[in-house]
């Protein structure tokens, strides 16, 4: 009789979590749909981010210096460098593909260099990492982090900068995968950011 109320128990216990299994299921599927609707509803937030700091950043470029250039990778478009404290940085990069599928592409980062602007920092290599967003307007849009790892020469004699950066990836969406970037590009630095 023990057995058979053991066995009763067991199949009462093993429904429950099944059920519970299913509503966090539901849970589970719910969420990552609301997440995702916000995530397209802020890709025009994001655009006009992009914009702001193309069009206004040149107001700024008398305070601490302002960088526009391009940047080599796919695809290829126009990078801007937005310095905003003693160490760190804005970067932001505006492209369209002509590859298979046409799409416009933009990021921005979050910059730290290794060194402060307040040292001489013309002719030597700074060093810097950082954290960032990556938005692909296609058929399918895709959103993603970036985790810039650079390289940016000043020259010593001349309002220009030169960088490389490896950049590992993970898309959000449509899905979850991560990827692996490297791109070269050159810029020309306005404002006080000359006198570095």
């Amino acid at each position: 009789m023990k057995k058979t109320q053991d066995k009763a128990n067991s199949k009462i216990v093993n429904e429950i979590l099944k059920g519970e299994a299913f509503k966090m299921k539901n849970l589970c599927e719910l969420v990552f749909v609301t997440v995702i609707r916000r995530l397209f509803a802020v890709r025009s937030i994001l655009f006009f981010v992009f914009v702001a700091v193309l069009t206004c950043g040149t107001l700024q470029a008398q305070g601490r210096g302002f960088g526009l250039g391009i940047i080599v990778d796919e695809p290829t478009g126009i990078t801007t460098n937005l310095w905003i404290g003693k160490s760190t940085a804005i970067d932001a990069e505006v492209a369209w593909s002509q590859d298979e599928d046409d799409f416009l592409y933009l990021h921005g980062d979050f910059l730290f260099h290794n060194l402060h602007l307040s040292q001489e920092v013309k002719g030597k290599f700074l060093t810097y990492y950082g954290i960032g967003v990556k938005v692909e307007f296609a058929d399918s849009n895709k959103v993603g982090l970036r985790i810039p790892l650079g390289i940016d020469y000043i020259f010593p004699k001349a309002p220009l900068d030169v960088f490389f950066e490896i950049v590992p990836l993970l898309e959000l969406v449509p899905a979850t995968e991560g990827d692996l970037k490297a791109a070269v590009g050159i810029r020309f630095v306005f404002g006080k950011g000359n006198s570095r």
